[in-house]
């Protein structure tokens, strides 16, 4: 009589300290493009125009070697050029568009923190294709985290809601979880310039088409812009759109995200929030406020818990019954392997 042979258990992720100081550093760099932006809408640019140069501009700097490495490994990325292209319409050219209509109709504060639903959705969509309730520990912190995302947008009083800006707001924070599952692979065969690259590319030819079609205005202008207490030409926050808040923060935190897995690294990039409040600080002179400050401690406390938990590894029912939250395929819910 021969025992049942059980499935080994997959090993978790390691803490990788680089991959964690690089989500960091990408949701720094993503943080910069608020006061970067704002200095272009002050001169007359609209939001649109600003995305559709933004992604632009990274596309041009990225299309040579993202066109020098595709053309090498042409046959190991070949069948990944479709993922390439859904990555630049949704995570990056819709993700945008939607943000800014929520915008339209919500205050900013409120509108980004429905875009930042994303790590919660990532889990709950892990509970529903797993069918098993995540541990306590993320629960928890995940309800920690959001709720120090509250505080740092210091959502207290009057706000202006719409039922239609919070809808585009949910569809921005869908797009926002698309960009963490598809940018978190950490086997993926499609390196991180061509991944950005490409996806830059294919958004800003959507961004560019939406313009054209009127869906969504361009308004550009040549005026000098107020940044950092100082007149600058328009170009200086352009380039730092394009080449610190795009180009830099995306390549990052997609080699971030590989080595992380896309839970955790969603929760790393709360600290985009955090960080955009200090740069605005730096930058603008708008000094945060101390329920901000509390709200930093709460989003950290909440990271820490998601890590702490995912760092014990795959949730294991019985005998060789193995789930792992992090493989959760596209097609259908995870039953674990039984044992043979």
């Amino acid at each position: 009589m021969t025992s049942p042979q059980t499935s080994p258990m997959p090993a978790p992720r390691t803490m990788a300290s680089p991959a964690l100081l690089l989500a960091f550093v990408s949701a720094a760099a993503f943080g910069l493009s608020g006061s970067f932006a704002k200095s272009l809408f002050d001169a007359g640019w609209s939001p649109g125009a600003a995305v559709a140069v933004r992604i632009g501009g990274a596309a041009v700097v990225l299309i040579i070697p993202a066109v020098v490495i595709l053309v090498r490994q042409w046959s190991a990325v070949k069948g990944s050029l479709l993922r390439i292209a859904i990555y630049g319409v949704v995570p990056i050219a819709l993700c945008q568009l939607f943000f800014f209509n929520a915008v339209a109709h919500l205050s900013v504060g409120v509108a980004l923190l429905l875009e930042y639903l994303s790590p919660v959705l990532l889990v709950g969509w892990a509970w529903l294709m797993t069918r098993q309730r995540p541990r306590a520990l993320t629960i928890l912190g995940a309800v920690c985290a959001m709720a120090g995302l509250v505080l740092v947008l210091d959502l207290a009083g009057g706000q202006k809601v719409s039922v239609e800006g919070i809808l585009w707001g949910l569809a921005a924070a869908v797009c926002s979880a698309v960009y963490f599952v598809m940018s978190a692979r950490a086997n993926d065969n499609v390196p991180p310039i061509l991944m950005a690259g490409g996806g830059m590319a294919v958004g800003a030819a959507a961004i560019f088409g939406l313009g054209f079609a009127g869906v969504m205005p361009l308004a550009f202008s040549s005026a000098d812009v107020a940044f950092a207490g100082d007149q600058v030409p328009w170009f200086v926050p352009v380039l730092g759109l394009v080449l610190v808040t795009t180009v830099f923060a995306y390549v990052v935190g997609i080699i971030a995200t590989r080595g992380l897995g896309s839970k955790v690294a969603s929760f790393v990039a709360l600290f985009e929030v955090l960080f955009a409040v200090v740069w605005a600080w730096i930058l603008l002179g708008e000094l945060p406020q101390l329920v901000q400050l509390l709200g930093g401690a709460f989003i950290m406390v909440g990271v820490v818990m998601v890590r702490l938990d995912e760092l014990r590894g795959p949730f294991r029912r019985g005998p060789g019954y193995v789930l792992d939250l992090e493989a959760v395929p596209a097609g259908g819910p995870v039953r674990g392997e039984e044992p043979g």
